[in-house]
């Protein structure tokens, strides 16, 4: 798999062949998770679309480097980084939970390279103290006491499979997870948990949607206990689209926290409709 230098971290990514739209898809991954849970959407969409998909710095098969900061903010830099490198343009970002934060801040600071983004349970903007404080205290002891040996624990890939979504999922995914949560570094981990989850960042949020004039569009999974729908409407509240009655929404069924894998066709056939129209040749 090909990879760049960012700030010393080693970044891993996949671009599938160039086609006549000038825009690329550029797909983030959430928490714990990484780039190879896009494979069903770029299937559907590279035909039309280049596609480009990466593992976060400190996730998947990414390095950690000398930026020792998890902010979204930061995050968001290291993409700029990336699509300087791999010299695109133009880019429609797609980022999953976690994923979905950093692409909200990247649209925010790229304005000229950015022309959009959707976002795929990923929400938020309500700062719950007392709920925060305990999602953040059982993700730091889930991240200490992870051990490097669950892969061979058998039928465990089959209860990460069932895991934040309405329906098991194939066990090939089951084991993903399992191997992406064992092999995420600690410190990459445990700081966008903490800063992504912070009162600071969660109040700015919507401030930071609330001024962003490219399109941008909610994918909420009815069934998603992570981040629920109405946390997902919130937030998408405050874009201009939402027009007061949630025109950037759209509410999956039977879809849980993992919609890319959920639901893929409806997401892809969407998605369709709402990104830049795909060119096609004249042909003589």
């Amino acid at each position: 798999m090909p990879s760049v230098i960012i700030a010393g971290a080693r970044h891993n990514y996949a671009l599938t062949p160039q086609t006549d739209t000038p825009t690329t898809l550029v797909f983030l991954h959430g928490w714990l998770l990484s780039q190879v849970y896009w494979q069903p959407l770029v299937n559907l969409l590279s035909c039309h679309y280049r596609c480009l998909t990466y593992d976060l710095r400190g996730f998947g098969r990414s390095g950690v480097g000398d930026r020792r900061t998890y902010s979204p903010a930061c995050y968001a830099q290291d993409l700029s980084e990336l699509l300087d490198q791999l010299e695109i343009n133009s880019a429609w970002l797609v980022g999953h939970s976690l994923g979905g934060v950093i692409a909200l801040w990247a649209a925010s600071m790229l304005s000229d390279r950015v022309v959009g983004v959707a976002c795929l349970n990923s929400g938020g903007g309500i700062y719950l103290k007392e709920e925060f404080e305990k999602f953040r205290q059982a993700g730091q002891t889930i991240l200490k006491f992870r051990p490097v040996w669950l892969d061979r624990v058998p039928l465990l890939a089959n209860q990460f499979a069932k895991d934040s979504v309405k329906f098991p999922l194939a066990k090939q995914w089951g084991k993903q997870r399992i191997q992406d949560f064992v092999g995420a570094d600690f410190e990459a981990a445990k700081g966008t948990l903490l800063d992504s989850t912070s009162a600071e960042q969660v109040h700015l949020l919507p401030q930071v949607v609330a001024k962003l004039t490219q399109p941008v569009y909610f994918f909420a999974g009815a069934d998603d206990r992570i981040m629920e729908p109405k946390y997902v409407n919130h937030l998408a509240s405050f874009h201009y689209l939402f027009n007061g009655s949630g025109e950037n929404v759209f509410e999956l069924n039977d879809c849980g926290h993992m919609g890319m894998l959920e639901q893929p066709d409806r997401i892809g056939q969407k998605l369709l409709t709402l990104l830049p129209p795909p060119q096609i040749k004249n042909v003589a």
